[in-house]
């Protein structure tokens, strides 16, 4: 399969080294094309790049990468975007540096999709990984996508739990397609290859260098409508997303924890500068408009296990026996009603209905 001269000409371009997407938007701007720029003279290009910058687009890139992308994109799955093509997330083209080509796994609607990003940290405690899953699994039934980065701990939380919604995940990485980090994901890469989408900037072959991934997070809050941190401390990559959402104009929203725990910390920062406490999925759906009704929080306010549990304070371990079940049983539901907001949980142990 031989490429196409024009997408060629953008994978060059978007290889060059030291043009960078600044550099690239510049000459497209004085050149018009991608075709046209590669047929400039090192003169004029210098007028708009560095003269080394201009030396190296005359010369082109290893003509073998066009190979390697050919037979890439043999599979059905696999595309590249560029941001002439009319599928190109529009919500990207909107921000004030959105990536000029995407390499895309996957399905390509869900690019264009309303969207929420869920992120937090790859360190994240037993809860966290609960409250993520839950949150982008209610989300997700209410009609957004559920976009994150495909790390360790919250964003592979989120993406489960997404993959379990009506409305499935996209995942944004900071490597090459034809490369799955962390290794320990493969599975769910497979996954969202093919019932959401992988997408990264970056070409085919590229490693998980560190400089990538803050990168990458400017991709995952502009694709979205909003930016929920799950779990963080002060030092995560997820604040970086969040201040980047803020940046481009996206809500952000947070999970709030425990004073003691450093995972909490950085939510507690985001919400002391301004960031939306959440405590479930339905303060997040009626920040951005969307109703959340019973179908859509995942338990409806019907649920059997009302029958034992009324609006007074009832400790868990007399609701399991009254509701035989066991405490196991109990616990993951109890966490899906507080999560959907039909119940609170108390000091000592307690639950309480509230709707």
């Amino acid at each position: 399969m031989a490429l196409d001269a024009s997408l060629a000409s953008w994978i060059s371009l978007s290889q060059t080294p030291g043009l960078g997407n600044e550099g690239l938007r510049r000459l497209l701007q004085a050149f018009g094309s991608p075709d046209a720029v590669l047929h400039a003279s090192v003169a004029s290009l210098s007028m708009h790049v560095k003269p080394a910058v201009a030396q190296a687009v005359a010369a082109g890139i290893d003509k073998s990468a066009f190979s390697s992308v050919a037979a890439w994109l043999e599979d059905p799955l696999n595309r590249i975007l560029t941001i002439a093509d009319a599928e190109f997330p529009q919500f990207l083209l909107n921000t004030t540096d959105p990536p000029l080509l995407l390499y895309v796994k996957g399905r390509l609607d869900l690019l264009n999709a309303q969207s929420l990003a869920v992120v937090g940290s790859r360190s994240a405690s037993a809860q966290g990984l609960r409250n993520a899953e839950a949150f982008a699994k209610s989300i997700s039934d209410a009609g957004l996508c559920i976009v994150s980065g495909m790390a360790h701990g919250i964003d592979t939380a989120a993406h489960l739990g997404g993959l379990q919604g009506a409305s499935s995940s996209v995942a944004v990485v900071g490597t090459g397609l034809d490369k799955v980090y962390p290794a320990a994901n493969r599975e769910l890469a497979h996954r969202l290859a093919q019932e959401g989408a992988i997408i990264s900037e970056f070409p085919l072959g590229t490693p998980p260098l560190a400089a990538n991934f803050p990168r990458r997070n400017r991709i995952i809050s502009g694709l979205s409508q909003g930016c929920l941190v799950v779990e963080a401390s002060v030092q995560s990559g997820s604040l970086i997303t969040a201040r980047m959402a803020l940046e481009q104009g996206r809500e952000v929203f947070a999970i709030p924890g425990s004073i003691h725990s450093p995972q909490s910390k950085g939510c507690h920062a985001l919400i002391k500068q301004g960031a939306k406490l959440v405590e479930n999925a339905r303060d997040v759906l009626d920040e951005l408009g969307y109703k959340s009704t019973a179908k859509t929080e995942g338990i409806a306010p019907e649920h059997p296990l009302f029958v034992h549990l009324g609006f007074d304070p009832l400790a868990a371990e007399t609701l399991a026996q009254r509701s035989g079940l066991t405490i196991g049983e109990l616990s993951a539901i109890l966490l899906q009603l507080e999560l959907d907001g039909h119940i609170a949980s108390l000091p000592g142990g307690l639950y309480q209905r509230i709707t």
